[in-house]
């Protein structure tokens, strides 16, 4: 996680430095913005991940012993 997390910011730095100029200024706030929404999510989407997962599981336990 944290290594992807670095290219991310590697790539977000990179990005930023190439488009000092004021007419990529506008560029560069969308692709700070969309970094933290991919941060966001990534992180967002491993919780529900986990949720899922041991709601399933707690699902099958109720239907095994309902068949037993």
């Amino acid at each position: 996680m944290r290594n992807s997390l670095l290219k991310l910011y590697v790539k977000a730095q990179s990005l930023k430095n190439a488009l000092k100029q004021e007419n990529g200024q506008d560029l560069v706030e969308y692709a700070a913005v969309i970094m933290l929404v991919v941060l966001a999510l990534g992180t967002g989407m491993s919780t529900l991940a986990s949720g899922i997962n041991s709601a399933m599981g707690g699902l099958g336990a109720k239907i095994s012993a309902f068949l037993s």
